[in-house]
């Protein structure tokens, strides 16, 4: 059993822009975490980036988000000593899910069909089991999903399901610190427009004639839009847009 193939391979020269509801603040992401801790049955999760960069010596896991609770303060850090240096290794290396069985008997974590494609942390650490899901997006940022329990048994389709899920919840964070940092120069409606009928497969003479707008002014909207989105090209700055929210 493996992991299914990419699905937005596309024909050369083509772009078809993954269409997501956009997330406008943190508290439109925890809802996305709570239904997959349901979904596995877990008692908590935590979504961690990885911080500093360079040697892996030199960086850290940094907490986003997380449910540990005020009864259960001190286990984002008892995760963190435990497995943070293990985790911030691991994501260079392999995008496969990590589990670990904590430190009573019965407190494991399975997954019986798919343990060929999971990675065992050293197990009796902790005062809980669970799974931790890498995420590595490259420039933009590298991660994981956390989700704890007493006792957790993952099909193969829960592992593939909740991973992508995970990813998904990383880029949501991700794109919401990123539209933050841009400068306050925000884009323009028309800039928007061109960019969204851009990222629909338009070229600038079909855009023009749908914003009643010369093939030179829509050039010099996406000229400018691209310059504002810190792109090198259309390309880039239409796949940014959509990542921060701008266009779908």
């Amino acid at each position: 059993m493996r992991y299914p193939p990419d699905r937005t391979t596309t024909r050369p020269n083509e772009m078809r822009p993954v269409r997501v509801q956009r997330v406008s603040s943190r508290s439109d992401v925890f809802p996305k975490l709570v239904s997959m801790q349901k979904l596995i049955d877990a008692r908590n999760f935590a979504v961690y980036r990885i911080g500093g960069s360079g040697l892996p010596s030199t960086q850290r896991l940094v907490c986003e988000l997380d449910n540990w609770g005020a009864t259960n303060a001190t286990a984002g850090k008892l995760f963190v000593d435990a497995y943070g240096a293990a985790l911030i290794e691991h994501i260079d290396k392999s995008l496969l899910p990590l589990m670990w069985n904590g430190r009573e008997d019965d407190s494991t974590a399975e997954t019986p069909d798919f343990a060929a494609f999971t990675v065992r942390l050293k197990p009796h650490l902790l005062p809980f089991a669970g799974v931790a899901f890498p995420i590595r997006l490259g420039a933009v940022g590298n991660g994981y999903v956390v989700f704890t329990a007493n006792f957790i048994d993952l099909t193969s389709d829960m592992i593939v399901d909740l991973h992508g899920r995970s990813c998904q919840i990383m880029m949501d964070l991700l794109s919401l610190d990123e539209r933050r940092s841009v400068a306050a120069e925000a884009l323009s409606e028309r800039e928007i427009a061109c960019l969204q009928l851009a990222g629909d497969g338009r070229i600038s003479e079909e855009i023009a004639e749908k914003l009643g707008l010369s093939v030179h002014t829509v050039n010099a909207y996406l000229g400018s839009a691209t310059i504002k989105l810190d792109s090198v090209n259309r390309i880039q700055a239409i796949a940014k847009a959509i990542r921060l929210g701008y266009i779908s």
